[in-house]
């Protein structure tokens, strides 16, 4: 019951700075590319640079077997970025604010929130690029795609509570950022994004079913590669996960605030 009370304060905090929320979000996003001749164009290359290193690699040098291999890749990988991206900024979203949490009345919970939602929208932009791949490569859009908003909302939920978890976390042991920034080069390997469970071994497949970002590669593979329904009972254990997450983040977060100020 603590939890659930904890969950319902985070919320109504949010909700209640949400226009604060969308104003830090509008300039996390202009500051990201702030002096560069690209600007925003950036938030297409780097998934298409990313893409073009992985396609060489793995599909020319390495001879991975898969149709519309670009396709497949895009598919997993750009919400692989948003996911990524979302813990390595959150992680330091607390210690990177000093001046802005000593001040008592600044609600520090909204600052993890800025950078999930920031490499959200970056993950929108973006999905314009895989539909043009999509229909350069011949591969239908269908209606499996109606499961993308929940899709992501799951891994909306999965990302929020690991975001909130990691940020409460750092500002006390300030190794969490290091350790998660190698720990997830290693996640990204484990996660059928660049090569397709059909080419690993059989008796170790069980094993990409209890990772839920190796779950929800797969979901979205579902949805754009191969123009078919998620399997559902994956995806309510996604949401359920994600959920379970999320409450388990908002009470690490509200357990360690209060030493926040002094700490940084």
């Amino acid at each position: 019951m603590e939890m659930l009370k904890i969950f319902q304060e985070h919320i109504d905090t949010l909700y209640k700075y949400r226009e604060l929320i969308a104003n830090l979000v509008g300039k996390d996003l202009k500051a990201r590319y702030r002096g560069s001749a690209m600007g925003m164009m950036w938030t297409f290359l780097n998934p298409l640079l990313l893409l073009l290193v992985y396609a060489l690699v793995f599909s020319v040098y390495m001879r991975v077997q898969v149709q519309n291999y670009a396709v497949f890749v895009f598919s997993g990988l750009l919400p692989w970025i948003w996911f990524s991206s979302s813990l390595l900024d959150g992680v330091n979203s607390i210690t990177a604010s000093g001046a802005l949490i000593t001040k008592s009345m600044f609600p520090a919970e909204i600052l993890p929130m800025v950078k999930v939602i920031a490499n959200m929208v970056n993950y929108l932009f973006s999905l314009p690029l895989l539909l043009i791949f999509m229909v350069v490569y011949g591969v239908p859009i269908t209606l499996s795609v109606m499961w993308l908003p929940l899709i992501a909302f799951a891994q909306l939920l999965f990302t929020i509570g690991l975001v909130y978890v990691f940020s409460a976390l750092n500002v006390r042991f300030r190794d969490v950022q290091h350790i998660l920034n190698n720990f997830l080069v290693l996640w990204f390997f484990l996660c059928p994004i660049i090569y397709p469970i059909s080419q690993t071994p059989e008796k170790w497949r069980f094993t990409f079913y209890l990772n839920p970002m190796a779950t929800l590669s797969i979901a979205y593979q579902d949805i754009f590669v191969s123009g078919k329904t998620p399997n559902l009972v994956m995806l309510l254990a996604l949401l359920v996960v994600g959920l379970a997450i999320t409450l388990f983040g908002f009470s690490q977060f509200d357990r360690y605030k209060e030493s926040f100020a002094e700490e940084i």
